[in-house]
């Protein structure tokens, strides 16, 4: 397993446990627990199916030792043990089969390490002084002075504005064109679209970390997350939709900071629900994609929504998103849209349905299936634009004339409108 991003072992669970199948690997063991100052009493009699069965009640140690003397499919028991298992468990394996491949297999299926039979103690001290090291370690290329990281919150004013498509392609831009680990966060629970986007199962990380918020540590954030590149990890869910989303928050805010600390970017696909449930989601946020579409409807969502973030979250900086936009059947123009919302809109994404479909087709991201869309372009000036902000940059953002609530009229739009099809006809 990769290095941890923070040091020491996890407070909140017993720092070793073992299922050992015979005595004597046992007298060799409980000398080296003893000298790394653990409880003798956690080293219990029975091997990789008495793990399962006490961990399938208990809460799992820092660092599992199992037997895989007694078990007949090593690989599919493993799996069964990873059921039970908490993530950031560090697993060391003990057998009596010498198997390269076996060996390979187990390593490969998340296992820290696997001794062979008979025991030394010089051995399982090592392997034990290595597990150990996972979690006293930091993460390679960490410095004193604090890593650049950017935050951004991708916000849609309606559903269907085009507000996941806009979030997972921007991630996808920053971790393979500016080579940025990135975290995709997708907080629909129960409808996300962020690993289908990507052809991805979801996993069980998010629903996980909003049961147990307790559990989230750096290697619950390397384990739970899905890979989708070198660069990119994402953590999205498939709750049931009979089961209503019971957290009070603090999960999302912790799942927050691990990732402040283990990548250079971060990308929230923020429904508009959750931003008002959980505003302190936006604590640690540097900007705020607002994706809209030039519809009454929208204008007054874009207001309430800016004038809510300048009063409940200052310090993140809005940038105005047209997405899906068709000049010619827009509901209200682009320019009385900006009159209404009293800004400029930063970024204009022109309306592309077989672009849209074709990446649906090929179930990658927007901007991978579509490169020469004119679409991709807006939205790759988009990454570049939040990609290349640092502190002094973030204050361009977001800049508003009077008041945002003063200038907006619905009745006047309509009136446009109204005045518009006439003439048309």
């Amino acid at each position: 397993m990769n290095a941890p991003w923070k040091s020491g072992l996890p407070g909140n669970r017993d720092p070793f446990a073992a299922y050992i199948c015979d005595d004597n690997a046992l007298d060799v063991i409980r000398p080296v627990v003893i000298e790394l100052g653990w409880q003798t009493e956690k080293c219990n009699k029975g091997g990789l199916r008495n793990a399962v069965q006490s961990l399938s009640v208990s809460a799992s140690p820092a660092i599992l030792m199992v037997d895989l003397s007694e078990s007949g499919d090593p690989l599919n028991d493993i799996n069964a043990l990873a059921e039970v298992c908490e993530p950031g468990t560090v697993v060391i394996a003990i057998g009596q089969v010498n198997d390269v491949r076996l060996y390979r297999d187990l390593l490969s299926s998340g296992i820290h390490d696997y001794l062979l039979k008979p025991l030394s103690p010089q051995a399982v001290h090592d392997c034990l002084n290595q597990a150990l090291a996972v979690f006293m370690s930091p993460k390679a290329g960490d410095a004193d002075s604090p890593k650049r990281h950017i935050s951004t919150a991708v916000v849609g004013t309606r559903g269907g504005v085009g507000a996941s498509t806009i979030a997972t392609s921007l991630a996808w831009l920053f971790s393979e064109q500016h080579k940025s680990p990135t975290a995709l966060l997708d907080l629909d629970v129960h409808f996300g679209t962020g690993a289908l986007a990507l052809d991805l199962e979801p996993g069980r990380g998010l629903t996980d970390a909003i049961e147990n918020p307790s559990r989230i540590d750096p290697l619950f954030i390397e384990r739970a997350m899905v890979r989708a590149g070198d660069n990119l990890s994402i953590l999205s869910a498939e709750a049931p939709i009979n089961q209503p989303l019971m957290t009070d928050g603090s999960a999302f805010v912790q799942l927050e900071d691990e990732f402040r600390q283990a990548f250079e970017m971060t990308v929230i696909d923020l429904p508009r629900n959750m931003l008002i449930n959980f505003p302190q989601l936006l604590a640690d946020v540097n900007l705020v994609v607002l994706t809209c579409e030039l519809t009454l409807a929208s204008a007054r969502d874009t207001i309430r929504i800016l004038s809510w973030l300048k009063t409940n979250a200052g310090h993140a900086h809005p940038m105005i998103v047209a997405n899906k936009v068709q000049p010619a059947v827009a509901e209200i123009s682009k320019a009385d849209f900006e009159a209404s919302i009293e800004r400029k809109i930063d970024f204009v994404v022109p309306y592309d349905i077989k672009a849209a479909s074709n990446a649906a087709k090929l179930g990658q991201v927007f901007v991978d299936a579509n490169r020469s869309s004119k679409a991709t372009a807006a939205i790759r000036q988009i990454a570049e634009r939040v990609a290349g902000v640092n502190g002094e940059d973030l204050s361009s953002f977001g800049e508003e004339r009077k008041s945002l609530l003063g200038g907006f009229d619905l009745k006047s739009l309509l009136a446009k409108k109204a005045k518009s099809e006439p003439a048309e006809a």
